[in-house]
C-alpha cells in the first residue's frame, strides 16, 4: 500500500499534470482562433488595398502592379498573391502568381468570403473574395491570398513562445505538490515524534497540538498508551507478586535440605535441583519483565548510582574470598531500562567474574558516542572464541567445577535483547581474562 507521502506526491503531481495538460490544449486552442483571426484580419486589410486601388485603374486594370507595390507581390510563388477579374472574364494577376491563377467561390456574393481555398501548383492558400460593383458600373472579383504556411509558421512560434510557461508551471505544480506534501505529512511526523517523546516522558499527548482532523486520533493514541502502562504496571506487579510467593517454599526447602545435611544425609543432588529451579524461575521472571517493558518502558536508571551500590556490595563479597574489584564511573549516567533489570544485568556480570577471577576483577562505566558502555574485566582463564556463544544459551557451562546453574548469562542476555542491547564477550586485553561489554542508549 502507498504511504500517505507518496499518495499526496502522486496525487499532487496527476493534478497538476492535467491542469496543466487541459491548460495547455485550452491556451494552444485560444492562440489558434487568435493567430487566424489576425492572420483574416491582416488578409482583409490587404483586399481592402487592393479594392481601393482597383477603383482607380478599373479602365487599365494592368496599372495595378505597380500600385501594389509590397514585394512579395513581384516575386514568382512567394505565398503571396492577388487577383482581379472583371465581368467579361478576363483575369489580372500579381507577378507572384507567374501566370497560374486563384480559385474563386462558386457561390460568390457581395460580402466578402473568407475561405480556404488552392494557389498556383495546388498550394494551399487562405484567400479573402468579394464581388464588387464600382461606380462606373464595372463589376469585378477581388481576390487576395496568402499561404497557409505562414498560418501555420505564426501559430507555431506562438506556441513555442509558450511553451517554456507551461514548463515554468509545471515545474512550479511540482513544487507545489512537495509543499503540499510536507504540509500534510508534518503534523504526522510531528505526531510520531511526540508518541515516542510523550511515552517516555509519561505524559498526555494534546489534541489541540494538531489539525483537527487528526486529533481523533490524538486521543484514541492517549487512550492507548494509558491503557498500556496498565497492562505494563500489572505484568510487573503480577511478575513481583510470585517472586515473593516463591520465595517462602523455595527458603523452607533449602532450610529441609540443610537440616537432612546436617544429619548426614546426601543432599548435593537436591541443592542442585533446587538452585536451577531457582535460577529458572528467576529467567523466567526476567523474561516477563522484560517483553512486557522492553521498548513499551518510560522507565529511568540513574546507572551511577546503580554502579556504586553494585560495586559496594560485590567489594563486599570479593573480600571474604581475597579477591579485590575496583571500579570506574562517571557520574550523572543514566539509561532507558527498569533499575531492576539493569542491575539484574549487572549484578549477573560481576557475579559471573568474581567467580572465575583468580584476584582481580575490573568494572568500567562511560560514555561513548550514542549511549553508555559497560565494561567488566576479570583476569581468570577466559573463554575460547569457539565456546562463547554456548555460554550465552540456557544452562551453557564450559566447567562445572564452580558452582552454578549456568543461566545467569543467559538471563543476562534475555533482559539486554528485550531492549535493544547486546552483550559481547572478548578477551580481555588488560588483564588477559574474559571482557564482558554492554552498549546502553542513554538519556543525556
Amino acid at each position: 500500500m502507498l504511504s500517505l507521502r507518496q499518495r499526496a506526491l502522486l496525487g499532487g503531481l496527476a493534478t497538476g499534470t492535467l491542469s496543466v495538460g487541459v491548460g495547455t490544449l485550452v491556451v494552444f486552442s485560444y492562440i489558434n482562433t487568435r493567430v487566424l483571426e489576425q492572420f483574416d484580419e491582416t488578409l482583409r486589410d490587404r483586399h481592402t488595398q487592393l479594392v481601393v486601388g482597383l477603383s482607380a485603374t478599373t479602365d487599365a486594370p494592368e496599372a495595378l502592379r505597380d500600385l501594389m507595390f509590397d514585394p512579395a507581390y513581384g516575386t514568382p510563388f512567394s505565398g503571396r498573391y492577388w487577383q482581379v477579374t472583371n465581368g467579361n472574364g478576363a483575369t489580372f494577376t500579381s507577378a507572384s502568381l507567374f501566370d497560374e491563377t486563384i480559385s474563386e467561390p462558386a457561390h460568390p456574393s457581395e460580402e466578402a468570403i473568407t475561405w480556404n481555398t488552392s494557389g498556383p501548383d495546388n498550394e494551399a492558400v487562405r484567400s479573402v473574395f468579394q464581388k464588387i460593383t464600382f461606380e462606373d458600373g464595372t463589376e469585378w472579383g477581388v481576390t487576395v491570398a496568402e499561404s497557409r504556411l505562414e498560418l501555420i509558421r505564426e501559430r507555431r512560434a506562438a506556441q513555442n513562445n509558450l511553451l517554456p510557461v507551461f514548463g515554468l508551471v509545471g515545474l512550479i505544480g511540482v513544487a507545489g505538490s512537495l509543499l503540499l506534501m510536507s504540509a500534510i505529512v508534518g503534523p504526522l511526523r510531528k505526531l510520531r515524534a511526540d508518541v515516542a517523546h510523550r511515552w517516555d516522558q509519561g505524559d498526555d499527548l494534546k489534541p489541540a497540538d494538531y489539525p483537527e482532523e487528526v486529533s481523533p486520533l490524538v486521543e484514541d493514541l492517549n487512550q492507548l498508551l494509558h491503557r498500556n502502562r496498565e497492562i505494563v504496571s500489572g505484568s510487573r506487579r503480577q511478575a513481583a507478586d510470585l517472586a515473593h510467593a516463591l520465595k517462602t517454599p523455595t527458603a523452607i526447602l533449602r532450610n529441609e535440605l540443610t537440616s537432612l545435611s546436617d544429619k548426614g544425609a546426601d543432599t548435593e543432588p537436591a541443592d542442585e535441583a533446587l538452585n536451577r529451579i531457582d535460577a529458572q524461575l528467576k529467567r523466567s521472571l526476567a523474561r516477563m519483565r522484560a517483553s512486557n517493558t522492553a521498548e513499551l518502558t518510560h522507565s529511568r536508571t540513574d546507572l551511577s548510582d546503580s554502579v556504586a551500590r553494585l560495586s559496594r556490595l560485590f567489594s563486599v563479597m570479593a573480600e571474604r574470598e581475597g579477591k579485590s574489584l575496583t571500579t570506574v564511573c562517571e557520574n550523572g549516567l543514566q539509561v532507558r531500562m527498569d533499575t531492576q533489570d539493569v542491575e539484574e544485568v549487572i549484578g549477573n556480570l560481576l557475579d559471573n567474574a568474581l567467580k572465575w577471577c583468580r584476584t582481580t576483577t575490573h568494572f568500567t562505566a562511560k560514555r561513548v558516542e550514542g549511549g553508555i558502555e559497560i565494561c567488566i574485566e576479570d583476569d581468570g582463564p577466559g573463554i575460547p572464541k569457539v565456546a562463547r556463544e554456548g555460554v550465552l544459551r540456557s544452562g551453557g557451562r564450559l566447567d562445572t567445577s564452580v558452582s552454578g546453574t549456568g543461566l545467569g548469562l543467559a538471563i543476562t542476555v534475555d533482559l539486554l535483547n528485550a531492549y535493544g542491547c547486546k552483550l559481547n564477550l572478548e578477551k580481555s586485553t588488560n588483564f588477559g581474562g574474559l571482557a564482558s561489554h554492554v552498549f546502553i542508549s542513554s538519556l543525556t
